[in-house]
């Protein structure tokens, strides 16, 4: 997600010191037509690299590059980030082929035509994996890159109001209230969706022992304005699939006319290869639209997301613009235009690389290997919250077992790791299950069995460290490490933005896993 930046005052911009009073220490400057053979011999390199302002004078591009890449090194280590789903391995063809690509601006049809039917191939072939109606001309299957599942869901939202708005107006009633059905776990996108498309949110709570939607009690709130339900296929939690066939035979049973959105953002590309037979997908007569992440498990650097329709009956054509730009006509439905063509090119070489053996194997290996680390924390004294054997996603979701008195919670272990390098989060579960900690190792394709075993040994290790260090001294560090975080070095949000009352995380103190 895109962060809200907050532009700092010109009085904050002069603070740049990290010491008080270092910046009234005056150091000589080489002379600026002085030739050195080395970076760190230049004159930039004894100057505060520019924050606020944008220099007057240019540098060289080694001196350029050497400066940012070392500024960069505070940063963590991808592969090491057990916290996000996203992509962190791609062979080196793809890179190359996806460097070549970054000129290509995406929505020049015109000047790129291959670029725009290789979309459409991953189009057909994504539309395919997911059962998309294909028997006849009439119920066509449609679908579109996104710069990742936000936007995809985006879309989704926008189709399914667009389309009760329309009914409701032909019906003569009133179309100036809907609301849409969804789980408490959902990602913060779809808290965004609604609230920026005035689509009132209608919860199916957590409880502590449920971390999915409640397919009764999710129907259960659909009244004559709900616009669609969202059910998840990979919560961000617990990695859980939600139960999308209770709620179709509910709705079906009951003669409801209600869509269903599938949110299959990091599933997607899981469930057609470890669980074929599950259907969550077009095989359900109330999906019409799914969408999915190609920076994760489609395994893709970021961003590429794709959203589907079932047909064009589900995306008004109110919605789509037909525009001539740069020379050609083209039908557009996004929120953004101009984008790069790289990571849809990334996604076609996946496809046709890997096929669906590929996939599959790939899948299965990253199951497996989550089922070995589950094993290896349960024995470890945790409690597991995932599900494993194919039944959610690829990662594994834990607890310290509070029966057995710990004077240190899952915070701290999550410090400990941190300290070895590893980024394994630690999180308040979704609203009405807030008091439950866990921690969550996603398993990603480059996540081995000889990295699995490193890690376990650093969880074990950082237990010991913990069960040695007497509650006040825990939380001392836990206190030092909040103030001292890398993360402080980053500007901060506007006051004017703090204490905000409108979103889960607000009015329940809801944390939202990393994606």
């Amino acid at each position: 997600m895109v962060h809200l930046a907050s532009v700092p005052s010109d009085a904050a911009a002069k603070r740049g010191s990290v010491v008080e009073g270092m910046e009234n220490i005056k150091i000589d400057e080489p002379n600026e037509d002085e030739v050195t053979a080395s970076v760190y011999g230049s004159r930039f390199a004894s100057q505060e690299l520019p924050q606020h302002e944008m220099p007057e004078h240019e540098m060289p591009k080694e001196v350029a590059y050497r400066m940012i890449r070392d500024d960069l090194t505070l940063d963590g280590n991808p592969m090491l980030n057990l916290a996000s789903f996203v992509t962190t391995y791609m062979e080196e063809e793809v890179e190359k082929l996806m460097a070549e690509a970054l000129p290509k601006n995406f929505i020049d049809y015109e000047e790129y035509p291959q670029t725009a039917e290789i979309q459409n191939r991953c189009v057909s072939m994504i539309a395919r994996m997911f059962n998309a109606p294909t028997h006849s001309d009439e119920e066509t299957a449609m679908g579109t890159s996104t710069v990742g599942s936000s936007e995809a869901i985006m879309l989704g939202v926008l189709s399914m109001k667009r389309k009760w708005q329309n009914k409701r107006k032909a019906e003569g009633k009133d179309y100036s209230k809907p609301n849409i059905v969804m789980n408490s776990a959902v990602q913060v996108c779809w808290e965004k969706a609604a609230r920026y498309f005035e689509v009132e949110e209608r919860y199916s709570y957590c409880t502590e022992s449920r971390y999915v939607i409640d397919p009764k009690e999710a129907v259960d709130l659909v009244d004559e304005n709900t616009i669609g339900i969202c059910a998840i296929i990979g919560t961000t939690y617990t990695g859980e699939y939600e139960d999308v066939k209770a709620i179709n035979d509910l709705l079906v049973k009951k003669n409801i006319d209600c869509p269903i959105h599938v949110d299959a953002a990091s599933g997607g590309f899981v469930a057609p290869f470890v669980v074929p037979d599950l259907p969550w997908d077009f095989r359900l007569e109330k999906v019409v639209s799914i969408n999915v992440s190609g920076h994760k498990y489609g395994l893709v650097y970021p961003g590429v997301g794709w959203v589907v329709w079932r047909s064009p009956e589900f995306l008004p054509k109110e919605l789509v613009f037909n525009i001539n730009y740069l020379g050609a006509d083209q039908a557009s439905f996004t929120l953004n235009f101009s984008k790069g063509a790289s990571q849809v090119i990334g996604q076609y070489y996946q496809m046709i690389r890997l096929g669906k053996r590929g996939y599959r194997s790939i899948m299965l290996n990253l199951t497996r290997t989550a089922d070995y680390l589950a094993a290896n924390l349960k024995q470890l004294g945790f409690i597991i919250m995932s599900k494993g054997g194919g039944q959610g996603l690829p990662l594994v979701a834990f607890r310290l077992d509070p029966e057995k008195g710990h004077h240190y919670d899952e915070f701290a272990v999550a410090h400990q790791l941190r300290e070895r390098g590893w980024v394994v989060p630690a999180y308040t579960m979704a609203p009405h299950s807030e008091s439950l900690k866990l921690m969550r190792v996603v398993v990603r394709e480059d996540f081995s069995r000889a990295r699995c075993d490193t890690l376990v040994k650093d969880i074990k290790l950082a237990l010991q460290t913990l069960n040695d260090m007497d509650k006040k001294a825990i939380e001392h560090h836990k206190e030092h490490v909040k103030k001292n975080t890398a993360h402080s070095k980053s500007t901060p949000n506007h006051p004017h933005y703090h204490n905000e009352k409108h979103s889960l995380q607000g009015k329940h103190g809801k944390s939202h896993p990393v994606c």
